[in-house]
């Protein structure tokens, strides 16, 4: 026999437990799924997505309509797209940079990201963002190198100075390297360890607003949310872990409910996080 008791819905739930009402704060990846599984994504929790990342350069050779339907499917729910840097580089690198910023523009990219992870640019940030902003393009710079290691104190402070100069030029957001490994790339170390210090030059010098931290596994992503709370911005995060890494987020996962800074307060209490 039912009970009589009042309907609730799952947002009045969690918030009777002291879950923190939290805007998106995670831009989760595509790594090449079909358009069907990502509107069943898009469906499921896009309205925990504050991005999403369209498949490395994949997309670039997927039915052209399967990539377009997905788009779309962002745009229904209010979510935004944004390329990775890949194929930035190449095209940069294969002298059609203008090319594929009218590419992005025509499939109804809202933003492309920018960077130096395996090419050297010989382009101005200012140059570039104007190109982009001609088409109507939003500009995010990645810092960081994919092939050199984890970053050392000078290799640090190189990428901080030209996250400077993109915001400068006009770029909206500064993403922090980790590759899909989150080992021997950026703050993370060879053998996967999380360098605090580091990630917290990052967030000293631009804000967690602005920067965005790459978590592509498990371990990185509850890297960042224990150190930095639930407020901290991840990215490429794989779409079907969004789910997982916003329950840690909210403290409403076992291995969070623990921590001071993530574990929902008391009802009736108030918190300043």
């Amino acid at each position: 026999m039912r009970g009589t008791g009042r309907r609730l819905s799952t947002r009045e739930y969690v918030k009777l437990i002291g879950v923190l009402d939290l805007p998106p704060l995670t831009c989760p990846f595509d790594p090449g799924y079909d358009p069907v599984t990502v509107e069943s994504h898009l469906e499921q929790s896009g309205h925990l997505m504050a991005g999403m990342k369209i498949s490395m350069a994949c997309w670039l050779i997927a039915d052209e309509a399967s990539t377009r339907r997905k788009i779309a499917a962002a745009r229904l729910h209010g979510v935004p797209t944004v390329t990775g840097g890949g194929p930035f580089e190449v095209a940069v690198a294969q002298g059609q940079l203008e090319a594929y910023l009218d590419l992005c523009a025509n499939l109804g990219i809202i933003r492309i990201e920018c960077g130096e992870g395996f090419t050297d640019l010989q382009l101005k940030p200012q140059a570039v963002v104007k190109l982009a902003h001609e088409r109507g393009l939003e500009v995010q710079y990645e810092m960081g190198k994919k092939h050199d290691g984890s970053f050392t104190e000078d290799s640090l402070q190189d990428a901080i100075t030209l996250g400077k100069a993109w915001l400068d030029a006009g770029a909206v957001q500064l993403v922090v390297e980790a590759r899909e490994s989150a080992q021997g790339v950026g703050i993370f170390g060879d053998d996967g360890a999380f360098n605090s210090g580091y990630a917290d030059r990052f967030a000293e010098e631009f804000g967690l607003d602005i920067a965005i931290f790459e978590a592509p596994n498990k371990s990185s992503q509850f890297a960042f949310l224990k150190h930095f709370g639930p407020r901290v911005k991840l990215c490429n995060v794989r779409l079907e872990e969004l789910l997982r890494v916003e329950i840690f987020r909210r403290g409403l996962h076992s291995d969070a409910f623990a921590l001071p800074n993530l574990r929902p307060a008391n009802p009736g209490v108030e918190t300043n996080r």
